[in-house]
């Protein structure tokens, strides 16, 4: 490794809801859920509320 990587502390996926997505305008509300239903969503279920990984799902959309 060089000094960079080991300088830079790790960050934190950014977590959102999917209502919270869909306000980005990247996908609408429904389109998200329909995904997490197929499991192709970046995503975890914290009790009641499904968190998505913002940046994984960036990522799943570019390389389409």
């Amino acid at each position: 490794m060089n000094e960079t990587e080991t300088s830079r502390p790790p960050t934190a996926p950014q977590m959102l809801t999917i209502r919270q997505v869909a306000k980005t305008g990247l996908l609408s509300e429904h389109a998200l859920r329909l995904l997490a239903k197929q499991n192709k969503l970046p995503a975890i279920q914290i009790g009641t509320k499904l968190l998505v990984n913002y940046s994984k799902l960036c990522e799943q959309l570019q390389n389409l």
